[in-house]
Protein backbone atom coordinates (compact mmCIF):
# COMPACT_ATOMS: atom_id res chain seq x y z
CA UNK A 1 0.00 0.00 0.00
CA UNK A 2 1.11 3.03 -0.64
CA UNK A 3 2.53 5.62 2.62
CA UNK A 4 0.40 8.09 3.73
CA UNK A 5 3.55 10.10 4.54
CA UNK A 6 4.92 12.58 1.56
CA UNK A 7 8.33 14.39 1.15
CA UNK A 8 6.17 17.57 3.49
CA UNK A 9 5.30 14.90 6.43
CA UNK A 10 8.62 13.62 6.76
CA UNK A 11 10.40 17.08 6.74
CA UNK A 12 8.10 17.95 9.94
CA UNK A 13 9.24 14.11 11.39
CA UNK A 14 12.71 15.14 11.28
CA UNK A 15 12.48 18.54 12.52
CA UNK A 16 11.07 17.07 15.75
CA UNK A 17 12.58 13.51 15.64
CA UNK A 18 9.31 11.19 15.36
CA UNK A 19 10.64 9.69 12.10
CA UNK A 20 11.28 6.37 13.80
CA UNK A 21 7.96 6.22 15.34
CA UNK A 22 5.91 7.51 12.07
CA UNK A 23 7.35 4.69 10.90
CA UNK A 24 6.31 2.65 13.59
CA UNK A 25 2.87 4.03 14.26
CA UNK A 26 2.21 3.35 10.30
CA UNK A 27 2.96 -0.17 10.48
CA UNK A 28 0.59 -0.64 12.98
CA UNK A 29 -2.15 0.96 10.53
CA UNK A 30 -4.43 -1.73 9.24
CA UNK A 31 -5.75 -1.53 5.38
CA UNK A 32 -9.35 -3.18 6.49
CA UNK A 33 -11.79 -2.93 9.00
CA UNK A 34 -10.86 -5.61 11.73
CA UNK A 35 -13.67 -6.93 14.35
CA UNK A 36 -12.91 -4.66 17.22
CA UNK A 37 -12.97 -1.90 14.74
CA UNK A 38 -16.16 -2.91 13.41
CA UNK A 39 -18.04 -3.32 16.86
CA UNK A 40 -16.76 0.27 17.72
CA UNK A 41 -17.82 2.08 14.43
CA UNK A 42 -21.41 -0.10 14.53
CA UNK A 43 -21.80 1.24 18.08
CA UNK A 44 -21.57 5.23 17.17
CA UNK A 45 -24.50 7.56 16.27
CA UNK A 46 -22.16 10.24 14.75
CA UNK A 47 -19.19 10.68 12.52
CA UNK A 48 -17.02 13.53 11.32
CA UNK A 49 -16.76 13.32 7.57
CA UNK A 50 -14.41 14.97 5.09
CA UNK A 51 -14.40 15.40 1.51
CA UNK A 52 -12.76 17.29 -0.99
CA UNK A 53 -14.29 18.64 -4.53
CA UNK A 54 -12.95 19.17 -8.15
CA UNK A 55 -11.01 22.23 -7.18
CA UNK A 56 -9.02 20.29 -3.98
CA UNK A 57 -11.15 22.23 -1.59
CA UNK A 58 -11.76 20.04 1.45
CA UNK A 59 -15.20 20.28 3.35
CA UNK A 60 -15.65 18.47 6.97
CA UNK A 61 -19.44 17.79 7.82
CA UNK A 62 -21.13 16.23 11.28
CA UNK A 63 -23.27 13.40 10.42
CA UNK A 64 -25.44 11.99 13.12
CA UNK A 65 -28.01 8.70 12.72
CA UNK A 66 -29.70 6.33 15.41
CA UNK A 67 -26.61 4.03 16.59
CA UNK A 68 -26.35 1.19 14.14
CA UNK A 69 -26.65 3.91 11.00
CA UNK A 70 -23.31 3.13 9.92
CA UNK A 71 -22.62 -0.49 9.04
CA UNK A 72 -19.54 -2.31 8.30
CA UNK A 73 -20.84 -4.89 5.47
CA UNK A 74 -17.41 -6.82 5.24
CA UNK A 75 -13.77 -5.66 5.91
CA UNK A 76 -13.19 -3.34 3.08
CA UNK A 77 -16.82 -2.18 2.92
CA UNK A 78 -18.82 0.47 5.18
CA UNK A 79 -22.10 2.23 4.39
CA UNK A 80 -24.20 4.81 5.58
CA UNK A 81 -27.34 6.77 4.33
CA UNK A 82 -27.42 10.99 3.79
CA UNK A 83 -30.41 11.88 4.97
CA UNK A 84 -32.29 15.37 4.02
CA UNK A 85 -30.03 18.55 4.70
CA UNK A 86 -30.00 22.43 3.76
CA UNK A 87 -29.75 21.09 -0.23
CA UNK A 88 -26.31 21.91 -0.89
CA UNK A 89 -25.30 18.25 -1.05
CA UNK A 90 -21.48 19.74 -0.23
CA UNK A 91 -20.12 16.17 0.83
CA UNK A 92 -22.53 13.91 -1.50
CA UNK A 93 -21.03 16.32 -4.28
CA UNK A 94 -17.16 16.00 -3.57
CA UNK A 95 -18.11 12.67 -3.44
CA UNK A 96 -19.36 12.09 -6.75
CA UNK A 97 -16.29 14.31 -8.30
CA UNK A 98 -13.00 12.83 -6.37
CA UNK A 99 -14.33 9.87 -3.88
CA UNK A 100 -11.42 10.75 -1.39
CA UNK A 101 -13.27 10.56 1.90
CA UNK A 102 -11.93 10.69 5.74
CA UNK A 103 -14.24 9.20 8.46
CA UNK A 104 -13.83 10.44 12.29
CA UNK A 105 -15.51 8.40 14.68
CA UNK A 106 -15.65 9.68 18.59
CA UNK A 107 -16.49 8.58 21.73
CA UNK A 108 -16.84 11.18 24.00
CA UNK A 109 -17.43 9.66 27.25
CA UNK A 110 -14.83 6.55 26.91
CA UNK A 111 -13.36 8.69 25.48
CA UNK A 112 -11.48 7.01 22.52
CA UNK A 113 -11.35 7.65 18.67
CA UNK A 114 -10.76 5.34 15.18
CA UNK A 115 -10.15 7.15 11.64
CA UNK A 116 -11.14 5.64 8.73
CA UNK A 117 -9.97 6.70 4.84
CA UNK A 118 -10.94 5.26 1.59
CA UNK A 119 -13.34 5.89 -1.96
CA UNK A 120 -16.95 6.47 -1.75
CA UNK A 121 -19.82 6.28 -4.20
CA UNK A 122 -23.15 8.17 -3.71
CA UNK A 123 -26.45 5.91 -4.88
CA UNK A 124 -30.14 6.89 -5.13
CA UNK A 125 -30.83 3.33 -5.76
CA UNK A 126 -28.37 1.12 -3.47
CA UNK A 127 -30.54 -2.14 -2.07
CA UNK A 128 -29.92 -0.86 1.63
CA UNK A 129 -31.74 2.33 0.82
CA UNK A 130 -34.98 0.78 1.70
CA UNK A 131 -33.23 -0.18 5.25
CA UNK A 132 -32.97 3.64 6.09
CA UNK A 133 -35.86 5.72 7.53
CA UNK A 134 -36.30 8.87 4.89
CA UNK A 135 -32.74 8.10 3.43
CA UNK A 136 -31.90 9.72 0.41
CA UNK A 137 -29.03 8.13 -0.60
CA UNK A 138 -26.64 5.61 0.49
CA UNK A 139 -22.78 6.09 0.75
CA UNK A 140 -20.41 3.45 0.19
CA UNK A 141 -16.82 3.30 1.28
CA UNK A 142 -13.85 1.23 0.04
CA UNK A 143 -11.18 1.42 2.81
CA UNK A 144 -8.11 2.30 2.16
CA UNK A 145 -6.54 3.00 6.14
CA UNK A 146 -7.85 2.47 9.49
CA UNK A 147 -6.15 4.29 12.03
CA UNK A 148 -6.31 4.09 15.44
CA UNK A 149 -5.54 7.46 17.61
CA UNK A 150 -4.47 8.43 21.14
CA UNK A 151 -7.88 9.93 22.81
CA UNK A 152 -5.20 12.25 25.08
CA UNK A 153 -6.99 15.20 23.75
CA UNK A 154 -10.55 14.36 23.82
CA UNK A 155 -12.50 15.83 26.53
CA UNK A 156 -14.65 13.64 28.35
CA UNK A 157 -18.45 14.39 28.22
CA UNK A 158 -21.59 12.32 28.50
CA UNK A 159 -24.63 12.60 25.92
CA UNK A 160 -27.54 14.54 27.16
CA UNK A 161 -30.05 13.29 24.58
CA UNK A 162 -30.37 12.21 20.93
CA UNK A 163 -31.27 14.61 18.44
CA UNK A 164 -34.89 14.68 17.78
CA UNK A 165 -34.78 14.93 14.18
CA UNK A 166 -32.74 11.76 13.80
CA UNK A 167 -35.24 9.83 11.61
CA UNK A 168 -36.96 7.16 12.98
CA UNK A 169 -38.90 3.78 12.10
CA UNK A 170 -42.58 4.32 13.21
CA UNK A 171 -42.24 7.69 13.91
CA UNK A 172 -42.38 11.24 12.33
CA UNK A 173 -39.68 13.54 12.01
CA UNK A 174 -40.74 16.68 13.13
CA UNK A 175 -40.05 19.73 10.22
CA UNK A 176 -36.64 21.72 10.50
CA UNK A 177 -37.25 24.75 12.41
CA UNK A 178 -34.60 26.40 10.05
CA UNK A 179 -37.13 25.67 6.84
CA UNK A 180 -39.92 28.40 8.82
CA UNK A 181 -37.76 31.29 8.38
CA UNK A 182 -39.60 33.92 6.85
CA UNK A 183 -36.74 34.40 3.86
CA UNK A 184 -36.21 30.68 2.77
CA UNK A 185 -40.14 29.95 1.97
CA UNK A 186 -40.07 30.32 -1.33
CA UNK A 187 -36.71 28.31 -1.67
CA UNK A 188 -38.26 25.84 -0.28
CA UNK A 189 -38.53 22.47 -2.79
CA UNK A 190 -41.81 21.40 -4.10
CA UNK A 191 -42.09 18.89 -1.26
CA UNK A 192 -41.81 21.07 1.42
CA UNK A 193 -44.30 23.72 0.69
CA UNK A 194 -46.80 24.13 2.92
CA UNK A 195 -45.95 22.35 5.82
CA UNK A 196 -44.57 25.60 7.46
CA UNK A 197 -47.75 26.76 8.49
CA UNK A 198 -48.84 23.06 9.44
CA UNK A 199 -45.14 23.68 11.53
CA UNK A 200 -46.91 26.86 13.41
CA UNK A 201 -46.28 29.12 10.53
CA UNK A 202 -43.18 31.60 9.61
CA UNK A 203 -40.54 33.00 12.08
CA UNK A 204 -37.62 35.70 11.49
CA UNK A 205 -33.96 34.92 11.34
CA UNK A 206 -33.61 36.63 14.67
CA UNK A 207 -36.48 34.50 16.28
CA UNK A 208 -34.90 30.82 14.55
CA UNK A 209 -31.00 32.32 16.16
CA UNK A 210 -32.52 32.85 19.36
CA UNK A 211 -34.23 29.76 19.41
CA UNK A 212 -30.61 28.10 18.44
CA UNK A 213 -28.95 29.29 21.42
CA UNK A 214 -31.48 28.49 23.97
CA UNK A 215 -31.08 24.70 22.46
CA UNK A 216 -34.30 24.98 20.81
CA UNK A 217 -33.14 24.73 16.70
Amino acid sequence: MMSLYGDTHRALQDQFDTGRMAILLEEMDTHEVEEQHKAFIESRDMFWLATVDAEGRPQCQYKGGEPGFIRVIDPKTVVFPSYNGNGRYHSMGNIGATSKIGMLFLDFETPNRLRLQGEASVSADDPLLSEYNEAELVIRVKVTDVIINCPRYIHKMKRVEHSRYVPRAGKETPYAEWKRIDMVQDALPAKDQGRTAKAGGTITMDEWAENLMEGNG
